[in-house]
């Protein structure tokens, strides 16, 4: 294999692995011990995700736990936020 070409392929399956990080399913015990702020926050500052309360919402409602959507909200607005400065930087 081309060193240009395996070097892509190495970058893609790290990217492909990273996302797939953030999407992995929530158990029992992570929905009833959820930070929802610190989840919100997570996925718009680490991740850049649009909000995730819906697929939350459906893997945690096997275990009869609902997410609390205003403290996710809130978390992931924060996140968002601090996103967007950290990537257009400091402001003169």
């Amino acid at each position: 294999m081309k060193p240009i070409r395996a070097r892509f392929l190495r970058r893609t399956s790290a990217l492909v692995l990273l996302l797939l990080a953030g999407c992995a399913a929530m158990d029992e015990r992570e929905c009833r011990s959820a930070n929802w702020y610190e989840l919100g926050e997570r996925d718009a500052l680490i991740y850049g995700l649009r909000p995730q309360l819906e697929q939350y919402a459906a893997q945690c409602s096997r275990h009869g736990v609902q997410p609390a959507e205003k403290e996710y909200l809130t978390g992931w607005f924060y996140g968002e936020r601090e996103r967007d400065r950290r990537i257009s930087g400091p402001e003169d």
